[in-house]
């Protein structure tokens, strides 16, 4: 098992978001996350990629309590072992496809050679070999999602949590960003958590957790 929460609650101020949220995946499957606005996909997506706390629970991943570490050692394990993909994909405007895909290698250690080439790599096994060079501003809506997907790849996570990662596209690039999250699994062995609205992207995934008024009622 690859990640495994147990009782997560999470409260703002009075309001009581997540309630006692149990959730678990298991290596190179893909689970998808749905439920109505309001019922806390977001913020378990959140807690569970360690870029908020909890209230209370516990959470392992990859065999490691991520609750129990510092600041300084947490962002180091989000960095080697967690890839994020969003909606609003997060590319700095400033470079090239290239250079955003080499940022998570360069800031976790790589040298400026290895970061880039295997930005490289990972352009080309997403289908952007050809757009290297191109600033987010040059791209398409389906090239940047394919961007934002190889920068969270740069790392060789254990796990990639993407928030509706396709809401944004048109039905034909969105099946088209369905299915690379399929191919990514079957080359690279990720475990993909993906939030959506979308039941076509559900239908197609290993299981789907539903949320309802901070909690998972059917998985």
């Amino acid at each position: 098992m690859i990640i495994k929460a147990k009782d997560i609650t999470k409260s703002f101020g009075t309001l009581k978001v997540l309630k006692g949220v149990d959730f678990q995946a298991d290596e190179a499957e893909v689970v998808a996350i749905m439920g109505a606005s309001g019922a806390g996909k977001s913020t378990l997506l959140q807690i569970l990629g360690t870029l908020s706390t909890p209230d209370g629970g516990s959470l392992t991943i990859d065999g490691t309590d991520v609750l129990r570490l510092g600041a300084k050692a947490l962002a180091g394990f989000r960095n080697s072992r967690i890839g994020f993909v969003f909606q609003a994909h997060h590319l700095l405007p400033e470079f090239t496809a290239l250079e955003n895909v080499m940022i998570p290698g360069l800031i976790g250690g790589k040298s400026n050679r290895e970061a880039r080439g295997r930005a490289a790599d990972l352009l080309e096994t997403v289908g952007l070999g050809h757009r290297l060079d191109h600033k987010p501003s040059e791209l398409s809506g389906g090239e940047l999602s394919r961007v934002a997907i190889a920068r969270a790849l740069q790392m060789n996570p254990a796990i990639v949590f993407a928030d509706e990662p396709t809401g944004n596209l048109d039905t034909r690039t969105k099946e088209e960003i369905h299915a690379l999250f399929f191919d990514l699994r079957k080359q690279l062995g990720q475990t993909f958590v993906i939030v959506t609205h979308d039941p076509g992207l559900a239908s197609i995934c290993d299981r789907t957790c539903v949320m309802q008024d901070g909690l998972i009622i059917s998985s």
